[in-house]
Formats: structure tokens, C-alpha cells, sequence
């Protein structure tokens, strides 16, 4: 059985702030250190962007997307995230859940069932992911320009009515940094449980999982969250930690979906780390 459900909020903004849209050739033109500082502003925009329209303060949000257009908007804020995950700076993600899954032999040569994968925020259909037959990977974005991408909302996606349109695999690579508001990213996270199926279809253990990707900050040095504190999160979704990784930019993390939710804890916004120099990344349920 699922997790309990949770009071729904109105959502706060809309998930179309932040993403990036998707250029189908674009030009490695910028250096590693500009195309972190590009991604870093922008993200940083997008927040006071959406917390302006959010607290009705016209003036403020034409003044920052004023400041957006200036650093080339979403065109170049795009170039900067496919530039920085792109193979020749080792930065597919996706590589990571493969190794996962042949790792603990989800994936194996002669399987003659394939794993359904929900990929959210797609930035390309060439990754990873797409070079074995093993995953039948469906892949969506706010913003597609390619046609192996669908253009949508997850949190726009209609709930599936049976096993066989769910999924045994979602990915969430550096999506979930990218919602502007701690509840929505809160109500993305439990979203993802109505998509996976608990079945016996497959005899591994491994199954349905979770494929989650943060930034290393956003558990390592913010006020909010950490890594026990998510964990704790994850557990009252009905989550369980398989595997993790850490890397200098990166933290990685595979959750299985066990269905033993239990809906009492609330995740508040919570100081739990003070610093001057922490960020400001939480998860907020209730």
C-alpha cells in the first residue's frame, strides 16, 4: 500500500521557473567555471523571481527578469546545463543509475523483460540510459525541442490507473534543486510515489526505485536539510536508501519505494545547521 496522503497545497509557482529549456545543438563555448557561475545565477534569479510574483511585487520581478535576459536567459542558461552534463565533462548522470543497476543485476544481457523508466526533466534522449534495450525510457521536460522528449508538467502528469502505465524506475537528476519552493519540492517527492508500481512482475529486490540527484550543497551545507534529515523524509514516503554516492559537485541516491509510508511525521522548514555561509536548500512536507 501506498503512503498515506498529505493535505494538498496550492502550489506556490510554477515548475516552469528554473528548468532549462532544451537546445539540440549547442555550442561547448563556455569555460567550467562559467558555466557554473551561469547555472549558480540563474538559479539564484529564479527564486527571487518566483518569490516576487508570489508576494505580488510587479516592480521587483520585471527588475529580475530584466537581470535574466541580461545573462542571456533561458537560451544560455540552457547551453550552460547540457554543456555541464555532457559526456566530454563526465557529466551524464544517467551513467551512474546504469552502473547501479548492473551493479545489483537489474539489468542484465538475456533479460527478456524491459524495465519502464519515467525520466523527469530530460535534457537529452542520448544518454546513458538510451544505449541499452534494457530500459524503455519515457521522457519528459517543461520545455522539449526534440521529439524523443514530451513536453510536460509532472506535476501535470495524470496519476496512473494501473499497474501497467506506471513505472519501475523514475529519475530526478538535478530537477528537484530546480523548483523554486521548498513545499512544491516537498509535493514533487511524494508525487513520485503514485507513479511507481509495487508488484511481483519482477523478482528484484531493487524495485521500483527512486533515482535521485542533488547537488552535494544542498545536503552537505544548508540550514535545512542533511543527509539523515532527508533520509528521515524519504522513510515517512514509504522510501528506503539503497545506494549513495557522493562526488565533489554531486550527491547520488537510489531509493526503492516499499509502500510502508506513514503520513504522521511533518518535514516544517527547520534550521538545523546555522551558518552564514550555508545555503538556503530545504524540503518542506505537510
Amino acid at each position: 500500500m501506498a503512503a498515506k496522503k498529505r493535505k494538498k497545497h496550492a502550489r506556490p509557482t510554477s515548475l516552469s521557473y528554473g528548468r532549462p529549456l532544451f537546445a539540440q545543438k549547442p555550442k561547448a563555448t563556455l569555460s567550467s567555471d562559467a558555466t557554473r557561475h551561469l547555472i549558480r545565477t540563474h538559479h539564484t534569479l529564479q527564486k527571487q523571481l518566483a518569490k516576487a510574483i508570489k508576494d505580488g511585487d510587479t516592480a521587483s520581478a520585471a527588475t529580475i527578469e530584466a537581470q535574466i535576459e541580461q545573462q542571456g536567459g533561458l537560451k544560455s542558461y540552457q547551453q550552460a546545463s547540457i554543456e555541464g552534463q555532457s559526456p566530454r565533462r563526465g557529466g551524464d548522470t544517467s551513467k551512474q543509475l546504469i552502473d547501479w543497476l548492473k551493479e545489483t543485476k537489474t539489468i542484465i544481457s538475456g533479460r527478456k523483460v524491459q524495465l519502464k523508466m519515467l525520466e523527469i526533466g530530460a535534457l537529452s534522449p542520448f544518454n546513458a540510459c538510451s544505449r541499452t534495450d534494457l530500459l524503455d525510457v519515457t521522457r519528459i521536460d517543461l520545455h522539449s525541442q526534440h521529439p524523443k522528449i514530451e513536453q510536460q508538467d509532472f506535476m501535470k502528469r495524470p496519476i496512473p490507473s494501473s499497474d501497467d502505465d506506471k513505472f519501475d524506475i523514475i529519475s530526478l537528476s538535478l530537477v528537484l534543486n530546480f523548483v523554486p519552493e521548498a513545499i512544491a519540492r516537498g509535493e514533487m517527492l511524494e508525487r513520485t510515489t503514485e507513479f511507481l508500481r509495487i508488484s511481483t512482475r519482477l523478482d528484484i529486490s531493487l524495485l521500483p526505485c527512486l533515482f535521485l540527484v542533488l547537488p552535494a550543497p544542498c545536503l552537505q551545507n544548508s540550514r535545512y536539510m542533511t543527509e539523515e534529515r532527508l533520509e528521515a523524509l524519504m522513510s515517512s514516503l514509504g522510501y528506503s536508501c539503497k545506494k549513495a554516492k557522493y562526488t565533489s559537485k554531486l550527491a547520488y541516491s537510489l531509493w526503492k519505494l516499499t509502500g510502508t509510508g506513514d503520513s504522521a511525521p511533518l518535514f516544517p522548514k527547520a534550521e538545523i545547521n546555522p551558518g552564514k555561509s550555508r545555503n538556503n536548500f530545504s524540503i518542506v512536507l505537510c
